[in-house]
């Protein structure tokens, strides 16, 4: 189990590393269901840093969880539960923040 955490943790990484320089495929909620026209006009920056940030925020919990199950270190899991919370509330907002051009 281990290692799948590991593999998962490097793909979130790689992800994350990619929207940061703003290449590749970009993995964010508005812009997947944005139409074709609206994908052409919108600013991808902001989007492409929230999708960076959260696979980055992603790939840490992946990693914890990859050593918390190798090492029988069940405390890391309160670790992860304290990334995970502000993660989601900061996707919550910073959609928001991007929607409404703040």
């Amino acid at each position: 189990m281990a290692a799948v955490l590991f593999i998962l943790s490097l793909g979130a990484f790689v992800i994350s590393v990619r929207s940061f320089k703003q290449k590749g495929f970009l993995f964010n909620n508005a812009y997947l269901y944005a139409s074709k026209q609206e994908r052409d006009t919108m600013d991808k920056s902001k989007h492409y840093r929230q999708s960076a940030i959260i696979f980055l925020l992603a790939g840490i919990v992946f990693l914890l969880s990859a050593a918390a199950e190798l090492f029988g270190a069940e405390w890391l899991y309160y670790l992860v539960i304290g990334i995970v919370i502000p993660a989601i509330i900061y996707a919550v907002f910073s959609s928001i923040r991007i929607e409404t051009g703040k």
